[in-house]
């Protein structure tokens, strides 16, 4: 094991550091002025929008392409699994190129397969994610069309009723959040194929470019005001 306390230690900053940002987005006051959580805000204006208004067709066909970009992302998340599972049974045939390059970057068989399965295991829960999202969007849909009459816009029940739908449009926005974390930092776990060095900078990396979209990036600015 000693040989290789840089390649643990490099995956464990990358598990790290997923982790924690994950958790500073959804589960703290920092994270409450984030993009996402800028955009939570919209989701209910939009539902109680929907109150005044008795042609809601525009409301079903923005909703049927939040759909749509969901299943995109689920059906991606299946072919990149593909591609993981290909690179696992070329083990032999990727090591023969490694040898090939100026600089030796081969490992052995195991570290290789290990590192293939980190990335299928990533594509996978980005599957389950993005799957579950699109299912939690279909729910949505489904409370969408149950909406009140306008006439009704000021009773309980219809209050109620903005309330449901719009904690079910925040879990499955929540939830299509974490499956593109998991593309964002499956980029990152690429590092590791070349380097553990390389793994550490390229999660870094990942970390500035995503905290910045979220928190100092002109759509976050944007939706401040």
């Amino acid at each position: 094991m000693d040989a290789y306390w840089v390649d643990i230690a490099s995956v464990a900053f990358f598990v790290a550091e997923w982790l924690a940002y994950g958790f500073t987005l959804e589960h703290t006051a920092y994270g409450r002025d984030s993009l996402s959580a800028r955009m939570n805000r919209y989701r209910e204006v939009w539902v109680r929008n929907m109150l005044d208004r008795e042609a809601r067709m525009v409301d079903m066909q923005i909703m049927a392409s939040l759909q749509n970009g969901t299943a995109f992302f689920a059906s991606t998340s299946l072919i990149a699994i593909g591609g993981g599972l290909a690179l696992l049974r070329a083990t032999n045939d990727a090591l023969a190129v490694l040898r090939e390059l100026p600089v030796d970057l081969t490992p052995s068989p195991a570290l290789w397969e290990i590192k293939c399965v980190g990335l299928i295991l990533i594509f996978i829960y980005a599957f389950f994610k993005f799957a579950w999202s699109y299912r939690l969007f279909n729910y949505v849909a489904i409370l969408l069309g149950a909406m009140p009459p306008s006439s009704q816009r000021d009773t309980a029940e219809a209050e109620a009723h903005v309330m449901r739908t719009t904690r079910l449009f925040e879990a499955a926005g929540r939830h299509f959040n974490r499956g593109q974390r998991a593309f964002f930092f499956a980029l990152g776990y690429l590092g590791w194929f070349v380097s553990p060095w390389v793994l550490l900078l390229t999660t870094a990396l990942v970390v500035i470019v995503t905290w910045r979209r979220q928190f100092a990036s002109n759509a976050w600015r944007a939706m401040g005001g």
